[in-house]
């Protein structure tokens, strides 16, 4: 059996470089314009150079999101956008627009293109639609089960990849093509500007009483009627792997470097555990399930691939993420007197225990002795998130490693 590629989300540099470190064999990322991630922290040309020359220094690739619904405004400045991308060089695009896929083939005709879960990918036929147009990949649909995938498989030509997603939110909407956003606030999701509403609190109001709610069921504070669980498949990646899929990819563009980081590492644990042994697999897999539940998350579903998701696969109490573990900060340089260089991202004082996450997947416990601000002045407590720290650790951490806390 072909291992699969991981996937690995970045919404900026920073974090970029600890997906790659963490375990990915590529990472997503969007530039300054035509992704579906407007708001996150998307990433520069120059930023793009730096990241793709640090990826591919370790092996890794880089696929640059172009993944929108454009409009005649956005294919007039597509052509001048990815002339910019021909310096940075990155080893794929992600595209779903007929329209930005003939500027980006014009203009980049050597750089692959895989086609966007946008594009709503569901049967054989489609698949093979992209290919004759000279697409390398295309991302099934959400709403696809394995036997669904196994079958496009078994349809297409050898040279062309599938990718399916495997972890991270799911939206109310057909393959992230969703209107709601648009229709209540003017912001529109398939320009990368979603708003959310799949995640706020509805109740019911009748036409001829204006004004009285009405909560779904019996419960004041209302349901969350769209609010779906997070895919998660990290205990079923055999059949992943047996449905002939060639890239499991986690969602996250908006996520912070721990959540991508965690996400990384447990599944490059997992998938290198089936491949090397698949007993090792299962006798780990209480160890993936509990490591993947460190990440924020809304509960875990695994979607459409075993069919049709039912309402178990909702929430109607909470829109708010379970965060067991609160970032602290991303390891730079220690010093010659054991002074870890960092920008320190939540609150952590002297005398605590933290937790270094090592790639490998072990974690390894350290006591903070001293922390100095970055004139070397001693403090007690870092309270305040951005500040730029030395601190003397128990366990000396490594450049780009994560500690993290758990939360109480």
């Amino acid at each position: 059996m072909k291992k699969p590629e991981l996937l690995v989300p970045a919404g900026g540099l920073d974090v970029l470089k600890e997906a790659v470190i963490y375990g990915a064999d590529a990472v997503y990322i969007g530039g300054e314009a035509f992704g579906l991630r407007a708001n996150a922290k998307n990433a520069s040309f120059a930023d793009l150079k730096e990241g793709i020359r640090f990826a591919h220094a370790r092996g890794v690739k880089v696929y640059v999101t172009a993944n929108i619904l454009a409009h005649n405004e956005d294919i007039k400045e597509a052509e001048a956008y990815f002339e910019g991308l021909k310096e940075v060089g990155p080893d794929a695009l992600i595209i779903s627009d007929p329209g930005m896929f003939t500027v980006a083939k014009r203009v980049l005709p050597e750089t692959e293109i895989h086609i966007s879960t946008q594009a709503n990918n569901c049967n054989a036929l489609t698949f093979r639609f992209w290919h004759d147009l000279g697409a390398k990949r295309v991302v099934a649909a959400r709403e696809l089960s394995l036997r669904e995938i196994r079958e496009i498989r078994d349809s297409i030509p050898e040279d062309m990849e599938i990718e399916t997603f495997v972890h991270g939110a799911m939206c109310i909407s057909y393959s992230g093509r969703c209107l709601l956003s648009n229709f209540m606030t003017g912001r529109d999701a398939n320009h990368g500007s979603c708003t959310h509403p799949c995640r706020w609190k509805y109740s019911v109001m009748e036409e001829t009483r204006p004004g009285e709610y009405f909560p779904v069921f019996e419960d004041e504070r209302g349901t969350y009627l769209f609010n779906s669980k997070d895919l998660c498949m990290v205990g079923n990646l055999p059949d992943l792997i047996a449905s002939g899929t060639d890239s499991l990819k986690i969602e996250g563009r908006m996520k912070t470097a721990l959540y991508v980081a965690t996400a990384a590492r447990t599944y490059r644990k997992a998938l290198d555990d089936y491949f090397k042994d698949p007993a090792l697999y299962e006798k780990n897999l209480e160890w993936y399930r509990e490591e993947i539940g460190k990440c924020t998350n809304r509960r875990f579903t695994t979607g459409f691939f075993y069919g049709r998701p039912t309402e178990e696969d909702q929430i109607y109490d909470s829109a708010t993420y379970v965060t067991e573990y609160i970032y602290i900060g991303t390891m730079g340089l220690t010093d010659e007197n054991g002074y870890t260089h960092f920008d320190q991202k939540n609150k952590f004082s002297v005398g605590q225990t933290l937790e270094i996450m090592k790639p490998d997947g072990e974690t390894v416990f350290t006591e903070v002795l001293e922390i100095c601000n970055e004139n070397g002045e001693p403090q007690e407590s870092a309270p305040h998130a951005g500040q730029h720290l030395l601190v003397h650790f128990s366990v000396k951490p490594e450049e780009y490693e994560i500690i993290r806390m758990k939360a109480e």
